[in-house]
């Protein structure tokens, strides 16, 4: 049985690429091509692959978006990309690998036979990003008090107003603050409110 390949990928040269280094392979057969994440949700539904083989950073729907979309569904995702930045989202979208687009190509022909089976394929770069994070796991993610904390600070609550709302001392409203500025990698109350709603945090 041959596993059936969609390549979502917004550079043609890259698809064509794509193309050659699996296409000689007697077990894959590229299905289709798709230039952006909405037309990869659209052909995956339309030609039952097996895999996906997804950029990330394409106009309009993006990668993550997509794949995020295509979670159970039927086919795996294999992330190929240039950038090893984006693991975590990819993988808690539902990708199955992460690769970079350096990879040689029958590295990239083992990724592919390897996401058929389940397996976990990680570039060695991202494996390393990946344990970082992981040993820094609330980094980037707010408590539900710290959240409290900032949709007073959003509402333009003093520390003393948001300590008597919360019940809690000014000591405390301080404290969550130096952590959520921690965790949004900003300095001040404007910036962290900003970036907050910038990431979804904050709705309104």
């Amino acid at each position: 049985m041959r596993l059936r390949l969609l390549i979502a990928d917004d550079h043609p040269i890259v698809r064509d690429g794509l193309r050659a280094a699996l296409g000689g392979e007697p077990d894959l057969e590229i299905v289709g091509e798709a230039a952006d994440g909405a037309e990869a949700v659209r052909l995956a539904a339309e030609l039952e692959p097996d895999i996906v083989l997804m950029d990330l950073r394409m106009p309009g729907m993006d990668g993550v978006t997509a794949i995020r979309r295509l979670s159970g569904t039927g086919p795996r995702v294999l992330v190929l990309t240039t950038f090893d930045t984006d693991v975590l989202p990819a993988l808690e979208a539902g990708a199955t690998g992460y690769l970079l687009k350096d990879a040689p190509p029958e590295e990239l022909v083992r990724a592919v036979r390897a996401t058929h089976r389940g397996e976990t394929v990680l570039a060695p770069a991202v494996a390393g990003r990946l344990a970082a994070a992981l040993r820094k796991p609330t980094r980037g993610r707010l408590s539900k008090r710290e959240l409290e904390v900032l949709r007073l600070v959003a509402g333009g609550a003093t520390n003393k107003v948001a300590a008597a709302s919360l019940f809690i001392s000014e000591a405390s409203v301080k404290t969550h603050l130096l952590h959520i500025y921690a965790k949004l990698d900003v300095r001040d109350r404007a910036s962290a409110v900003a970036e907050a709603y910038r990431r979804g945090l904050l709705t309104g």
